[in-house]
């Protein structure tokens, strides 16, 4: 029996080391397939998304995933269009549109959307933001790319750097990454520290220090994770001007790492890291993206197929 058949993708939490490793042992599975193999996974399964925030990459991963493994999707891409602008409710568009498809992507501003929408909801829920706390998938993609570049998890040293405060990716990937072993080194401005009543938890399985210098320890990092200072979760935007660009992985920088150094970024990137960065072997952010679409391709079809695939 698969066991995530059917199952809602709401926290990294709900995943144990064995579940992680399962999800890459898929996740290749997928990226060896031919694209007509690879179709019949999901053939005639629909995706709906549904998102109260502005997204690209997230929306169009899971558009270009579903649709490879033979699958479509349809959705909600601008919420001031949609019958949310009449004042219907979370929890009737969350059933309206689980009516119409097989499972539900859901982006939303709120923290605890997700959980609330899986109760309601008639099919799988996969959380794809919530308010400030969670972005699953995003932190499974992170991991499989760490292990596919990297060829391991345990035993790296892993230097995260920018907006640890307001960035839920940060969060989600501390969470999977308490699975491994691992030396984690957090780097960001005073002001946007990790937020202590969210790493109580994480204390408990994952030991890190905290830094504003990111050169403190940038000799020592296997993998180095650049997130982008978000304008757009501050809530006054001269607390935001203060910190805007406080840090930039250049070529100086990057020439003070090891060699065989890997960077990698969320995305969307504004100045944190130059574009000098993307031509070297280093640069992993946009194989990071392409890995996100097979990890969520594999997600689906294990969430939508009883007997795996």
């Amino acid at each position: 029996m698969n066991k995530f058949y059917q199952k809602d993708i709401i926290s990294i939490k709900d995943f144990d080391k064995e579940q992680l490793e399962e999800i890459f042992s898929f996740t290749d599975k997928i990226m060896r397939m031919d694209s007509t193999e690879r179709r019949e996974i999901s053939k005639g399964k629909t995706l709906a998304y549904l998102f109260y925030e502005p997204s690209t990459r997230t929306r169009l991963s899971f558009d270009s995933a579903i649709a490879s493994i033979g699958g479509n999707s349809l959705g909600i891409s601008d919420i001031s269009s949609s019958s949310t602008q009449k004042g219907e409710s979370l929890a009737d568009t969350v059933k309206i549109m689980s009516i119409y498809s097989d499972v539900l992507v859901l982006r939303h501003p709120l923290d605890g959307s997700s959980r609330f929408a899986a109760e309601v909801s008639s099919k799988p829920v996969i959380n794809a933001g919530s308010g400030t706390e969670e972005h699953p998938t995003q932190a499974i993609q992170d991991l499989f790319t760490i292990k596919k570049e990297k060829k391991m998890i345990d035993g790296l040293k892993i230097g995260i750097v920018g907006d640890l405060k307001y960035g839920r990716t940060v969060y989600s990937l501390l969470h999977g990454l308490g699975n491994y072993d691992v030396d984690v080194h957090l780097i960001s401005p005073e002001s946007l520290r990790i937020r202590t009543d969210s790493t109580y938890e994480i204390k408990k399985r994952l030991s890190f220090s905290e830094s504003t210098d990111i050169e403190e320890h940038i000799d020592e990092l296997d993998v180095l994770y650049v997130t982008r200072i978000q304008k757009e979760r501050f809530p006054d935007e001269e607390e935001y001007l203060k910190v805007k660009g406080s840090y930039i992985v250049g070529m100086d920088l990057l020439k003070k790492m090891k060699d065989d150094a890997i960077v990698l970024h969320p995305l969307p990137r504004l100045d944190e890291i130059s574009t000098d960065i993307d031509s070297t072997k280093n640069a992993k952010y946009f194989d990071q993206a392409e890995y996100g679409k097979y990890t969520r391709a594999a997600l689906l079809g294990l969430t939508l197929n009883q007997d795996g695939f």
